[in-house]
């Protein structure tokens, strides 16, 4: 996703949450959506490449179901799935993309 991305108002989403979906970002408000989120979904784009999308979403529902038995809470569950783990800890670094490894994600940091 170069450049402006593409940031749909989904009035079905919940308050302060943003979905993205083949590089297409839902969110009911869109104001509270910095360059922070969008680098953090970006970052999300580039394992979704990796992967060849389809791929990814399935490994992500996977993973948190699995982080769901193991954390018995389900925002913690969210928090700890690889992809997001990467996410958060590299969001607020705008360079991070350009000296990326390729699955990052499934790398031990």
């Amino acid at each position: 996703m170069k450049g402006k991305p593409v940031i749909l108002k989904c009035p079905w989403m919940r308050k302060g949450y943003c979905l993205n979906l083949f590089g297409i970002l839902c969110a009911r408000d869109t104001s509270w959506i910095d360059r922070y989120v969008v680098n953090h979904e970006r970052i999300h784009d580039a394992q979704m490449r990796e992967l060849l999308w389809l791929p990814f979403y399935i490994i992500y529902v996977i993973e948190w179901l699995f982080r769901l038995i193991q954390h018995r809470d389900p925002h913690k569950a969210y928090l700890n799935i690889s992809f997001e783990r990467e996410a958060y800890r590299h969001g607020h670094d705008l360079g991070y993309l350009r000296h990326r490894r390729r699955f990052a994600s499934f790398r031990r940091q």
